[in-house]
């Protein structure tokens, strides 16, 4: 049995986390490292630790001090294009908490994870006053992402049906931000 100590990444946690990170885009995503969607991976420090009002959090694993899983929340909005521009309008910088890299290696999976980290993420955003909704994308194809974001949130765009050509792909959520 694996217990987990959620917490606030530090610098000596970004190389875990960074790997985290790239082995899921290179395997549950398939695209790889794309610079101009992964730059916080590379560089989380400053995507995730130095802005006051991101965070990434990381699962350590209490058997080895290994990270698990990640999870980062930034104020940046979702961008026009590549996504709908009814979604920057509705998701705008500043005031939306987007959710993203929350990512369970796969051996860490189906053990509330993610949900933990999500959890403690709405609890940032909401102690920072600023941001008034929470928002994230997922693929829908990331194992066990369209079953969690469905019992935290409510789809508001899935680019599959809503946007000609199928769009991106990715299914849009928002999460509801009151306790």
């Amino acid at each position: 049995m694996h217990n987990y100590r959620i917490k606030t990444a530090a610098p000596s946690d970004l190389g875990e986390a960074r790997a985290v990170m790239l082995d899921t885009v290179y395997r549950d995503f398939g695209t790889g490292y794309v610079p101009r969607w992964h730059a916080d991976i590379v560089d989380p420090e400053s995507f995730y630790l130095t802005p006051p009002r991101h965070t990434l959090l990381v699962a350590v694993d209490e058997h080895d001090g290994t990270v698990a899983a990640t999870a980062a929340l930034d104020a940046r909005g979702p961008a026009h294009p590549p996504n709908p521009e009814w979604l920057a309008t509705r998701y705008p910088s500043g005031e939306t908490a987007q959710l993203r890299r929350v990512y369970v290696r796969p051996e860490h999976r189906r053990r509330g994870l993610a949900r933990r980290l999500v959890d403690e993420l709405l609890d940032f955003a909401r102690a920072d006053c600023g941001y008034r909704v929470a928002y994230l994308h997922t693929y829908p194809n990331s194992p066990g992402a369209m079953g969690l974001w469905r019992t935290l949130g409510k789809i508001v765009c899935d680019e599959r049906e809503e946007v000609p050509g199928g769009g991106s792909g990715v299914v849009h959520f928002e999460i509801p931000f009151a306790k």
